[in-house]
């Protein structure tokens, strides 16, 4: 366990490691951070450097949410508006009341979690929310159609070159579809596309690492920080080792 992510002293911890034990590496995944590139290509040589696929698919996630938060923020400043516009005509202010009972920023604020599913394990309340939320923001559900159809990319492509296709369709539809937060997602995809097709050769993916990284953050908030970090290390072992 190394401390910290500068590269250089990860590196200095790295190559203490003999040099024919790190040539024997030869897969790394790793997120899109230039740190974690650097650190690789310095201290495994012969490694294949591979993006994970989740990192890529939350990039198109929090394109989505980051849409969904924008018309949230008019739907509250318009409402102020009509609140504002009602007192000064002495009348009482009736919020809109869309079919499922929800207003509209109300249905902008429920709707966060289910533009994190696919359709198929939507509950019927989210499904009939989604109804109403993609006809009334029907940009949002194109953005969230985006982010599906590059999360089935990942999901059920096998080979390398089908998916360079797919992936460059994929950015075609991003173009059309004109929603700036999706365009910085394709050209980060654009900048690390050798990278992140090399997961078609074996399809890996640091999930293990990411699911024990969220159980100590877990451990840790449970615990209200840590003080002592040996101890807190010693009770790490005990329960996961």
């Amino acid at each position: 366990m190394v401390k910290g992510t500068q590269a250089e002293e990860v590196i200095d911890i790295l190559m203490k490691i003999p040099k024919k034990e790190r040539e024997k590496v030869k897969e790394v995944t790793l997120d899109m951070a230039p740190n974690m590139a650097k650190i690789i290509t310095r201290s495994f040589p012969n490694a294949i450097r591979v993006t994970d696929r989740f990192h890529v698919q939350q990039l198109a996630y929090d394109a989505v949410q980051e849409l969904r938060i924008k018309y949230r923020w008019e739907a509250i400043e318009e409402e102020n508006q009509q609140i504002l516009e009602a007192k000064q005509q002495n009348k009482a202010y009736h919020p809109e009341e869309l079919p499922n009972g929800d207003t509209p920023k109300q249905l902008l604020a429920r709707s966060r979690y289910l533009l994190f599913k696919s359709s198929s394990q939507w509950t019927l309340s989210q499904a009939r929310r989604a109804e109403i939320l993609f006809d009334k923001y029907p940009l949002l559900k194109t953005a969230y159609d985006l982010a599906r159809k590059l999360g089935f990319i990942f999901e059920k492509t096998t080979d390398k070159g089908i998916a360079f296709t797919r992936l460059a369709r994929w950015y075609d539809e991003v173009e059309k579809a004109g929603i700036e937060t999706f365009q910085t997602v394709a050209r980060s995809i654009q900048a690390h596309y050798l990278t992140i097709l090399n997961f078609f050769n074996n399809r890996s993916t640091n999930a293990a690492a990411e699911s024990f990284n969220a159980k100590i953050k877990a451990f840790r908030a449970v615990s209200r920080g840590v003080r002592d970090i040996k101890f807190f290390l010693y009770r790490l072992t005990k329960i996961y080792a």
